[in-house]
């Protein structure tokens, strides 16, 4: 007797690819939220006090803390691969020496990471690529010192299909980022860097946000006597949100991690940061900020 049906496949998506692009779609859609009170948290150099910095490793720890993004800095070798490395020589953070653009990618990887004692370990300098196919569909990548790299950093992004997962970012004025990118800045998700120390702060906010409308706006400041700090309701009024860095006093005029860390101090830190408006905070203490937002059920 012959079957005169055809039983269809049952295809099992794993839950945890289910649950990964959830996540991912719901962090892009809090970045596009200023009326979120949310406070996304970004790993700065991903989890480098466990891992070596920009290190594979290290930006795999962080995403299974559950951090919103991970903080890349953008190099470049002589063959045209774009790297992960802050420093403008490989001398501080390698057994190697010399600039990323003195060696090919494969001459570059025979050189290793060394850990927060500097002592070497087995990793090796990643790629963009690499850290993008890393971060698809769990996390935002924040492409710091990339603003020499946005054409080679876009085509990556689009080969990866994480475009939507990656943040540009710049110091330079609208004016002279226009003049560098005119054919991509309105297919990228953008963030305006500006220190509150100079003058022009706030127009400079408010030239960017005629313009292109950043998603979000850096503000660094050394001291805190900025008018900004205290009247920055216009920035999310017009479709931004706060970004600020608690990593070290020159960045936020002493209201950083330590100060959280070391004294237990959140109310002249982290918790001073938030009530001047941060809705991102860009940390070298992710965990630790992650159980105090969550406590104060401030972090998703």
């Amino acid at each position: 007797m012959k079957l005169l049906f055809q039983l269809t496949p049952i295809i099992i998506i794993p839950l945890c690819a289910l649950t990964t692009t959830a996540q991912v779609k719901e962090t892009i859609k809090q970045l596009h939220d200023p009326a979120s009170k949310k406070v996304m948290v970004v790993s700065h150099r991903g989890d480098w006090r466990n891992a070596p910095e920009n290190s594979l490793e290290a930006y795999k720890l962080a995403i299974e803390m559950g951090v919103d993004m991970i903080e890349t800095d953008l190099g470049k070798t002589s063959d045209g691969v774009i790297v992960i490395m802050h420093d403008g020589t490989i001398d501080r953070t390698t057994n190697g020496k010399g600039k990323p653009s003195d060696y090919t990618l494969a001459e570059l990887r025979k050189f290793h990471l060394k850990n927060g004692l500097g002592r070497v370990t087995n990793h090796t300098i990643p790629t963009l690529e690499e850290v993008m196919l890393l971060a698809k569909g769990k996390v935002m990548v924040n492409l710091d010192k990339s603003i020499k790299y946005y054409n080679e950093a876009y085509q990556i992004l689009k080969s990866t299909g994480t475009l939507e997962q990656a943040l540009f970012k710049t110091e330079l004025s609208y004016p002279e980022l226009k003049e560098l990118y005119p054919a991509i800045l309105d297919s990228i998700t953008f963030m305006a860097v500006v220190n509150l120390d100079k003058p022009g702060a706030r127009k400079i906010i408010e030239e960017y946000q005629k313009a292109v409308k950043p998603v979000a706006f850096e503000l660094n400041f050394g001291t805190d006597t900025s008018a900004i700090l205290t009247d920055n309701s216009f920035i999310p009024a017009h479709g931004a949100k706060i970004w600020y860095n608690s990593l070290w006093a020159s960045l936020n005029a002493g209201h950083e991690d330590d100060l959280a860390f070391d004294s237990g101090n959140t109310k002249d830190s982290w918790d001073w940061l938030i009530s001047h408006g941060a809705t991102i905070l860009q940390t070298d203490r992710p965990l630790m900020m992650l159980n105090y937002l969550r406590k104060r059920s401030l972090h998703k």
